[in-house]
């Protein structure tokens, strides 16, 4: 049986992964530039989410060489870090954006890049510093208030992060990722009926991605129904997304080999 300790557990550490994704997301949208959101080419377009790790590890090893020729160049640091982060080089991503924040203490791409690489490694106080620094008051990004939402979450302080992801969706209405992060704060509790709830609305949205519906699958799982979470996962798989799910996938699960230790649990409540 999944008690509420093994939920939250679960949950804190699939929404640290959530998390650092919608701060990447955050940062693109902030950097002042014509990129695709998330995308390392002007040329090709093709954004971070969507490569195979072979081409994540070609692209760190690209943007690594750029990076060292010229390690104050915004948006090689900005588009290196977001690379090592989804490669799962955390330590590396924060110690670049480190070196950029202190050359940059007022850019708010960098800000919130920064403050992505903290949350990344857990070190949410600082995070919230950082994110809450890129934030302008009379004009506030969604973005911003959802990551922020986010680390209050991994905070516990559930009211102040509902609060923000509210405030955020008067912004941007019915906008998935917020969406989903409102479903993750649910999952932090324990209450995975209204978690899938918000889960499922984010995954109904037009401008939902591959990851929103990843976090649909894993909140079904969380319940214990694997054939449907399954089945949700594997649509996912259309061969111009395969690259994206199974790394994002293998990053999510990896922080405590949820899927398997869920299923184990599940099949010793039915014996």
């Amino acid at each position: 049986m999944l008690t509420n300790r093994h939920v939250n557990a679960t949950g804190k550490r699939l929404l640290t992964v959530s998390l650092a994704l919608l701060l990447a997301a955050s940062v693109a949208g902030c950097a002042k530039d014509r990129m695709t959101t998330g995308s390392l080419s002007r040329a090709d377009g093709k954004r971070i989410d969507q490569m195979s790790s072979g081409e994540l590890h070609s692209a760190a090893n690209s943007l690594g060489e750029a990076y060292t020729r010229n390690p104050n160049d915004k948006l090689t640091a900005l588009r290196y870090a977001n690379v090592l982060q989804m490669n799962g080089n955390s330590d590396q991503a924060l110690a670049v954006m480190r070196k950029l924040a202190i050359a940059q203490p007022k850019d708010r791409s960098v800000l919130a890049a920064y403050g992505k690489a903290l949350a990344a490694t857990g070190q949410f106080e600082p995070a919230l510093d950082a994110v809450r620094r890129a934030q302008t008051p009379e004009y506030p990004d969604w973005k911003l208030l959802s990551a922020e939402g986010a680390i209050l979450d991994q905070l516990n302080q559930a009211p102040q992060a509902r609060e923000l992801y509210r405030k955020a969706l008067d912004l941007k209405p019915n906008e998935p990722s917020v969406l989903s992060n409102l479903g993750m704060s649910y999952v932090l509790e324990g209450d995975l009926k209204t978690a899938e709830t918000y889960m499922r609305s984010a995954a109904q949205q037009p401008g939902a991605d591959s990851r929103v519906r990843q976090n649909l699958a894993l909140v079904v799982g969380l319940q214990g129904r694997f054939p449907e979470a399954e089945q949700i996962a594997s649509q996912e798989l259309a061969p111009e997304q395969a690259g994206a799910n199974v790394a994002y996938l293998r990053s999510m699960l990896s922080q405590q080999n949820a899927w398997n230790q869920l299923k184990d649990d599940d099949k010793k409540k039915k014996n």
